[in-house]
């Protein structure tokens, strides 16, 4: 009999059921009909041509197009084992706080502050021809007005950290007509008397707790400041001008964390960064068959309250359950 071909449902299924091995040999282990070959894993691995722009469609009834947020930030796979991976080069990694080699995702959420729907992504390869020599920057704006081309609202605020503030992403966002809430750094050039810059960490904020001001080279926005328990500062900025209530304002914010929180999901209960083969394509297989499997997770938190690390471990204990009972009836 001639033995089964791989699939992406299959293939998303086993990185939801498997706990630390995501090898083509562990999926023809432990396929429940037996017949589908470890190297046919491989071969579908490496021929199959799914686009990230494709992950849209897998989503479409987790979103809703009107309301919510955008968020954008990257993440590293850590690869520092892989020396020969070709998608791999040295990365930051927040989790290290400093370089590893690994692969870089620019990654694009939509929340409505329950779900957790990942939209889009790119992989970002410094100075690869294939990739028109495109930066993080160029995928940030490529997926953003993807997103409003397929039918996200306009209202929908982006939040994104730091790194993406460039003045290029903020006039980009605005071009869209949509408004933007992120970070900057103190150090960032505003005026409230026209002419006469100062940093925004200069800003007298015991007095008013937002200011509208002049951000150099793009125009009035609102600015805030919020001190953590360990006196860190943060400021935030929004061309939103309507957000002057404080509370309101860090509020939007405060859902950028969502982002984060999806990250480390999708790493610990996908196995996203555990694919062993050193070829790009089978790589690009594995991130897309990754996402889909938490979607499937994710649809499955919302529809039946179960949390992604439960989901995972109820696979650990019906194994054990039975192990255990055939321990005992032995």
């Amino acid at each position: 009999m001639r033995k089964q071909k791989c699939s992406l449902d299959l293939y998303s299924d086993f990185l939801v059921a498997s706990q630390t091995r995501y090898t083509g040999t562990e999926l023809a282990q432990t396929e429940p009909n037996g017949d589908i070959a470890h190297d046919a894993v491989s071969r579908w691995l490496v021929s199959s041509r799914f686009q990230p722009t494709e992950l849209l469609n897998q989503v479409r009834r987790l979103v809703t197009l009107s309301k919510g947020y955008l968020l954008l930030d990257d993440s590293a796979l850590d690869k520092r084992y892989s020396r020969a991976n070709e998608l791999a080069r040295l990365q930051y990694s927040g989790d290290e706080h400093g370089l590893v080699n690994g692969i870089n995702l620019v990654n694009l959420l939509w929340t409505d502050g329950d779900k957790f729907v990942p939209i889009d992504y790119r992989i970002y390869r410094k100075g690869t021809i294939n990739h028109q020599n495109k930066t993080k920057h160029d995928h940030f704006r490529d997926m953003l007005k993807r997103a409003v081309n397929k039918g996200f609202s306009q209202q929908l605020p982006v939040l994104f950290d730091t790194w993406y503030a460039s003045i290029e992403n903020l006039k980009f966002i605005r071009s869209l007509h949509m408004h933007f809430i992120c970070n900057i750094a103190c150090n960032r050039q505003v005026s409230v008397t026209k002419g006469a810059y100062v940093p925004v960490q200069d800003l007298d904020f015991t007095q008013e707790q937002v200011h509208k001001v002049w951000l150099k080279e793009f125009g009035f926005v609102l600015v805030c400041k919020i001190v953590a328990a360990d006196g860190s500062e943060t400021h935030l900025v929004t061309n939103d001008l309507a957000l002057t209530n404080h509370h309101d304002f860090t509020g939007h914010f405060d859902q950028r964390w969502d982002i984060e929180e999806f990250h480390r999901g999708i790493k610990q209960t996908t196995g996203i960064e555990k694919c062993y083969s050193t070829k790009a394509q089978s790589q690009k297989t594995h991130i897309f068959a990754a996402f889909r499997a938490f979607v499937k997770l994710e649809t499955r938190r919302v529809e039946e309250g179960i949390s992604w690390y439960e989901q995972k471990a109820e696979v650990t204990r019906i194994s054990t359950a039975n192990y255990m009972n055939y321990l005992a009836n032995a």
